[in-house]
């Protein structure tokens, strides 16, 4: 199996003005038990009382994301599959509430599903119910501590008694290979490295990612370039444009703006720190 994670992340890549979002929520990131870091990004947990309406705007990551949501609108507890976005994704929040969210690393969620492909969910956000019809959406939001809630999460993760896959693996340190070495720009030259013919990588992406590479490429360049917006002012477009593997300044402006709805200038600086 591939290196596991030695922590939850701590960047914001992602998350658009991620200041303003840990004003009016609390956000916390969690490791799962050591069983289940290798195919786990971490958990996430995030309540709010919010005395006003709330939007928070997130960039997808290439990954599959399990929901557990409690609002006090009168709905009972549920859990949603979250498949990979292609999209802004736009959450609206008011009133008082409760997430904890299971994020897998890309190619991650296979083994906990295997009976799909992974593709089958991209671009969708689905009850979970018929994919784990088990599931107990209360017992895993009812804890008022983060220990108990992470307890719960494990507990119902390792139920599902996931099993190495080499194909996993792979597709796993593939993308590890795309969110970490900028070089990486064609997909012809991974397939290569890899092994695989380019349509072999294809499948392989289909069935494990739920994405192709090509577009998890352009995913992690735009998350790079969102955090270099919202930190400083005084971005050189160009000069990125040319360290994230883009033609020009222009091509880069247009898939950031076609990703998030507004133009780099748009943005506001020191955003994204927390």
């Amino acid at each position: 199996m591939s290196a596991q994670n030695s922590g939850p992340r701590r960047d914001t890549r992602g998350i658009v003005d991620a200041a303003d979002l840990f004003a009016h929520v609390r956000f916390r990131r969690h490791a799962p038990a050591p069983e289940l870091r290798p195919y786990l990004e971490h958990y996430w947990l995030i309540d709010w009382d919010l005395p006003q309406p709330y939007a928070s705007h997130l960039v997808p990551h290439p990954s599959v994301n399990l929901v557990f949501q409690r609002y006090d609108d009168g709905r009972p507890d549920f859990l949603e599959l979250s498949g990979v976005g292609l999209a802004l994704d736009t959450r609206k929040l008011a009133g008082r509430g409760r997430v904890c969210g299971v994020q897998f690393r890309p190619g991650g969620f296979r083994p906990f599903a295997p009976g799909f492909a992974v593709s089958e969910w991209t671009d969708r956000v689905v009850p979970a119910e018929p994919v784990f019809p088990s599931v107990d959406p209360t017992a895993v939001l009812s804890p008022d501590r983060d220990e108990g809630r992470v307890s719960a999460l494990d507990a119902f993760l390792l139920g599902l008694d996931p099993r190495p896959d080499p194909q996993v693996e792979l597709a796993m340190e593939l993308v590890d290979r795309i969110r970490h070495d900028r070089t990486v720009r064609r997909v012809d030259a991974l397939a290569r490295e890899a092994g695989l013919s380019p349509r072999s990588l294809q499948r392989l992406f289909a069935a494990h990612v739920g994405v192709g590479p090509k577009w998890v490429v352009l995913r992690y360049r735009i998350h790079e370039a969102l955090e270099h917006a919202e930190s400083t002012d005084a971005v050189d477009w160009a000069r990125l444009a040319a360290e994230l593997g883009y033609a020009d300044q222009a091509h880069l402006v247009r898939d950031f703006t076609a990703t998030l709805g507004a133009p780099p200038s748009t943005l506001r600086p020191g955003a994204s720190h927390a």
